[in-house]
């Protein structure tokens, strides 16, 4: 996917980006393996858990990167008000000059929160379902996803939202060492469904 020239916003280079909301050390190594998989470009200094640096930042590394779609972590360490992922999330979403192509939104423990609404999830044997999942990547039932890093996106226009378990975990089905496929997968149908909208 190469950078494209969105005409409804006068002109300026759109980036095409994903973002994870996890950013834990098991996280990033997933995060990257599943970017380098589909052929785009992880940001990997966006991991961490709280999310290190500013969505501004972020979005400059984005812009820096030779090749669409960019892959970006954000992540709150269970922070339930607006911590530093959640921040992030909104200034990246903000930036006229990014696109984000949608939000792989990981389930947590997390009380205290409302969650979002997701588009479809993918389960840790790698099925793609309508509903949610759990932090272990087992379906649920329900459209609500909860998670630490998620709420922020409840009124945003993100075009899809897809859920998954914990990235490099679920029981071992989603590690780097086996191509984390649980999270390659999720990334894959967003790149499908953005192409088609």
């Amino acid at each position: 996917m190469n950078q494209t020239t969105d005409k409804k916003n006068d002109g300026i280079q759109k980036r095409k980006v994903i973002v994870v909301t996890d950013g834990d050390l098991m996280a990033k190594k997933a995060v990257e393996t599943a970017a380098k998989r589909i052929g785009g470009r992880c940001i990997s200094r966006s991991a961490g858990n709280p999310t290190p640096i500013s969505g501004h930042s972020i979005t400059k590394l984005v812009k820096q990167a030779p090749h669409d779609p960019v892959v970006v972590m954000v992540d709150d360490k269970g922070h339930t008000g607006e911590g530093k992922g959640e921040k992030a999330i909104r200034e990246i979403a903000n930036a006229p000059d990014i696109e984000i192509l949608g939000v792989i939104a990981v389930a947590s423990n997390t009380e205290g929160v409302n969650g979002i609404k997701v588009d479809c999830s993918v389960t840790k044997n790698g099925n793609l379902i309508d509903s949610i999942v759990d932090k272990h990547g087992d379906k649920q039932d329900g459209n609500i996803i909860k998670g630490d890093t998620v709420d922020v996106l409840d009124g945003m226009k993100v075009p899809l939202v897809v859920g998954v378990g914990d990235p490099g975990k679920m029981d071992g089905k989603d590690c780097s060492e086996k191509g984390a496929p649980i999270i390659t997968k999720a990334m894959k149908e967003i790149i499908k469904r953005s192409s088609q909208s």
